[in-house]
């Protein structure tokens, strides 16, 4: 007589399972999408809680779900966004040596395409002209303060990526320009301690191309607004690059992931 010998599952691989459909969940539902509680989990997936839990922690490692304890606990969803894509872009980078100079050339490629597609929507003039415009004005009122210039100006190049029509675009250009903003903060926030922040003129300097900018998007000069961005990015580029070194990019910090993330929530 043949014994038949059950195979078990290790919990791992069930955790695994749970997670990835509870992923699926989260990518696919809007964006008040709540978890079930545990004991709803594990009636629903006839799993044990440890399995549960474990799954949970996945979730929570990608960045998913914030677990909050005590009476009030729960796991809290998180749908990803441009700037936890950054991060884990960054992270991926600063693995890999990628230096602040690679991560510049890519914007230098990637971004200026942005704003020559931006100057061929037929709404330019009633969508993407406005907040540009806008966003110029609020800079030329901060060229005084270091700082506050710095992170207004930095969104003039976030908004100029989220006005691009293709999704995809917007996503890839968009990490790589919150990175970058991250590191350009970084310097300037390092450099306004020091007293060395860039003069007033090579702030209006940088408005007034922001403004030339707007002006060829308006009147749909696609390929002079990609070459003036092309050639205001050399030239800020290498203002950062050379004061604050071409060192590695830095994600991992917890400056860096702060910049990322408030860039993300102020500009979103």
């Amino acid at each position: 007589m043949t014994t038949t010998r059950r195979t078990r599952i290790p919990q791992y691989r069930i955790a695994e399972t749970v997670a990835a459909e509870l992923r699926t969940r989260i990518l696919a539902a809007e964006d008040d999408y709540a978890l079930p509680t545990q004991d709803q989990l594990v009636k629903e997936f006839g799993v044990s809680y440890p399995s549960i839990r474990e799954a949970i922690r996945i979730l929570e490692t990608e960045g998913l779900v914030t677990v909050r304890r005590g009476k009030v606990g729960g796991a809290e969803v998180h749908r990803p966004d441009r700037s936890s894509a950054a991060y884990h872009l960054g992270l991926a980078l600063q693995g890999d040596r990628v230096t602040l100079g690679d991560l510049a050339a890519g914007l230098r490629m990637l971004e200026p395409l942005c704003a020559a597609e931006c100057a061929k929507r037929e709404d330019r003039n009633e969508v993407v002209v406005p907040v540009l415009s806008a966003n110029v004005d609020q800079c030329t009122e901060l060229v005084d303060d270091g700082l506050a210039f710095t992170q207004a100006a930095r969104e003039f190049h976030d908004l100029l990526v989220s006005f691009t029509p293709n999704a995809t675009v917007r996503h890839v250009v968009g990490s790589l320009v919150a990175l970058w903003s991250a590191q350009e903060e970084a310097w300037a926030e390092s450099l306004t301690k020091r007293g060395e922040y860039p003069s007033r003129d090579e702030a209006l300097t940088a408005v007034r191309t922001h403004r030339r900018i707007v002006d060829d998007i308006a009147a749909g000069r696609a390929g002079e607004a990609e070459r003036v961005a092309c050639a205001h990015l050399s030239a800020t580029q290498a203002v950062v690059l050379d004061r604050f070194d071409d060192g590695v990019v830095n994600a991992s910090s917890a400056a860096a992931r702060q910049a990322i993330q408030s860039g993300q929530r102020s500009r979103s």
